[in-house]
């Protein structure tokens, strides 16, 4: 188990890392290929983009073909797109390459965490959600590094290391004990589960904190730069933030096992609120990243809780855990989709303090939905307070 939960950490962790490199970048991508907030938006939710298209297919596959043969498919599409964004010059191959990249992402959550549950007693679900999404969250937050080593040693030495990394973890999954595949439900079954009131809540919980977090990704490094930050002053503002975001992560776990899930999202709801009207108001550096580290600590509350509310009910309405955390990847990358793309576009046709807003007022009436569902569930169960 040990064994697993290490291997399932370190892919997740250099999943997110790659994912979350492109946020120092984008000031050097602006000035060098003269981006706009929108395309700067389209690079951001490229990733995403491919995560939501190999969604189902990742989770499809893990479930029929089984949870080892899939990583491994992942950790090679990891690997060899690493390599082109390392040397790729023009924006469409970037985009192309971050897109191919998050099909691999897809591939290695749906595969890595049904591999881990499996393996998890119920009772600890939420708990080793959220360790393995602290490590996730580790990876975000060398990103950000990672990103910023980019802009001084160059794309080329930095990417093609994460390769390398990608084939260390290849071969460590090819070493581990894999277990068998189970019968896959028929679509019907499917999409029964799909249209369950818990399932549905579990979607949502974790697409708007995606949305959230896509917009910050492209409009926070922006204004950052706006204010004379430099690149590397923006991979380390974010990852002071994502440091906060691993320590609440696997604590969120924790409370939503032995509270309900819906407990600590509640409190993460109420701060996104409150946060997302101040985050267009800051002047300074200085300012903005401390707006920028509550904020993300906020939405941190989120991500366990509702990923485990996931797997809790689609087990419940009869999928393997793959399709469950397919459900979750599809969730995630349609809100960065339209955090990143929709945000960033929106921003640039009007102003960041509109979109702001929009998640404001998307916070506040999820908080109360969230407080009518808690309200309406039955006693004992994961959605109770």
């Amino acid at each position: 188990m040990r064994r697993l939960f290490l291997l399932v950490s370190a892919v997740v962790l250099v999943d997110t890392m790659f994912f979350a490199a492109v946020a120092p970048l984008l000031p050097h991508f602006s000035d060098e290929l003269g981006l706009s907030k929108t395309a700067a938006g389209v690079l951001t939710a490229a990733y995403p983009a491919g995560t939501f298209v190999g969604s189902v297919p990742g989770g499809w596959l893990a479930a029929r073909w089984g949870v080892k043969p899939t990583l491994l498919l992942g950790l090679s599409l990891l690997g060899v797109t690493s390599l082109v964004f390392a040397f790729a010059n023009s924006i469409e191959v970037l985009d192309a390459a971050r897109f191919v990249q998050g099909i691999g992402g897809a591939c290695m959550w749906s595969a890595g965490m049904a591999w881990l549950v499996s393996a998890a007693p119920a009772e600890r679900r939420g708990e080793l959600i959220g360790s393995a999404l602290a490590a996730a969250i580790v990876g975000v937050l060398f990103g950000p590094v990672l990103g910023g080593a980019a802009t001084v040693v160059g794309q080329e030495v930095v990417f093609s290391g994460v390769s390398v990394v990608a084939i260390t973890l290849a071969v460590w999954a090819w070493t581990t004990p894999g277990v068998p595949p189970e019968p896959v439900p028929g679509t019907r079954v499917v999409l029964r589960a799909l249209t369950r009131r818990d399932v549905l809540a579990g979607f949502w919980l974790f697409s708007l904190p995606a949305v959230f977090a896509g917009a910050l990704e492209v409009l926070v490094p922006l204004h950052l730069d706006d204010l004379g930050a430099s690149g590397a002053a923006v991979g380390a503002v974010f990852l002071v933030a994502a440091a906060v975001e691993a320590l609440i992560s696997p604590t969120a776990g924790r409370l939503s096992d032995r509270h309900g899930r819906l407990a600590p999202i509640r409190a993460g709801l109420a701060g996104a609120a409150v946060m997302a009207v101040l985050m267009p108001l800051p002047g300074t550096v200085l300012l903005l990243a401390a707006g920028l580290v509550v904020v993300v600590a906020a939405l941190g509350t989120f991500w366990a809780p509702a990923m485990a509310m996931l797997s809790d009910s689609s087990q419940k309405a009869g999928l393997d855990q793959a399709l469950a955390f397919s459900i979750g990847n599809l969730a995630w990358s349609l809100g960065h989709v339209l955090g990143g793309g929709a945000g960033g576009a929106l921003a640039d046709a009007t102003s960041d303090a509109l979109v702001y807003g929009l998640l404001s007022v998307a916070c506040t009436l999820t908080l109360a939905g969230v407080i009518a569902l808690g309200r309406g569930a039955p006693a004992g169960s994961p959605a109770a307070p």
